[in-house]
């Protein structure tokens, strides 16, 4: 079995899901494999600084929407708007009903088309929401909603990185990292997010421990609802699908973090 140091997967994660000055060292299926199971840290440091910027702009005076606000763009502002882009691509794919050659092709397309605008703006307007609500309880709410988000978003792409997922193109960033996780490996990581979240919740007696998990398993399931209609249409995954993925799995965790 090949092993790579952990640094080599971490970089991959930054390097790859983020915008921060990390130079990614290694790129072979190894690499991604490492880097792939370390995205949820990428998701921590992402979510964290979208939390704290939230907060710091309720303390400074702003009222929650305006905080929701600013927590909101800093996933989209790390990310150079990748994941968005890719949510907007896959809808215009699935939307338009074509054959999958010819969907791909769709989403290949620089420009977004009426159904990746539309399900931009609801998944905009509903982190806002979500984000908002949470604000609006106290900036340790709304702090931590963001980062558990951001987690469980990236959370997403270690699971659809699993093994017996496809790749639906031979080339991209969908082919680097399509297929390159251990199944075994998909789902410890997947119960040490979740954990991480139960703790997070109830050692500060925002959200408990209950809600916080659920939180991670309700994005999980919805990101794999998306994986399985994508890779049936598709037959396999993009980078397009990964950012669609993202977004899903983190607005699903806002949500339930929103309710009750």
């Amino acid at each position: 079995m090949i092993r790579i140091p952990p640094l080599h997967g971490l970089r991959f994660a930054f390097g790859t899901l983020t915008v921060l000055p990390v130079p990614v060292t290694r790129w072979d299926r190894v690499a991604a494999r490492a880097g792939m199971l370390c995205a949820p840290l990428a998701g921590v440091v992402v979510g964290g600084t979208a939390g704290l910027l939230g907060a710091a702009a309720l303390v400074a005076g702003a009222g929650p929407l305006l905080a929701a606000v600013c927590a909101a763009a800093v996933p989209a502002v790390l990310t150079r708007g990748l994941h968005l882009d890719g949510l907007a691509d896959t809808a215009d794919g699935l939307g338009s009903g074509k054959p999958a050659a010819e969907a791909l092709r769709i989403m290949k397309q620089s420009d977004i088309g009426p159904f990746g605008v539309i399900t931009l703006v609801l998944v905009l307007l509903a982190q806002v929401a979500a984000l908002a609500e949470a604000y609006g309880g106290s900036w340790e709410r709304g702090a931590l909603a963001a980062a558990v988000s951001a987690t469980a978003a990236r959370l997403a792409l270690t699971l659809a990185a699993r093994r017996g997922i496809p790749a639906a193109r031979p080339e991209g960033l969908g082919a680097a990292v399509a297929g390159v996780v251990p199944v075994r490996g998909a789902l410890a990581v997947a119960v040490a997010v979740a954990a991480a979240a139960a703790a997070g919740g109830a050692l500060s007696a925002t959200y408990g421990a209950v809600r916080a998990a659920a939180a991670v398993v309700v994005a999980a399931a919805a990101a794999e609802l998306l994986l399985r209609h994508c890779v049936r249409r598709f037959g396999g995954v993009t980078g397009d699908v990964f950012g669609g993925l993202a977004e899903t799995a983190g607005t699903a965790a806002l949500v339930v973090l929103s309710l009750g």
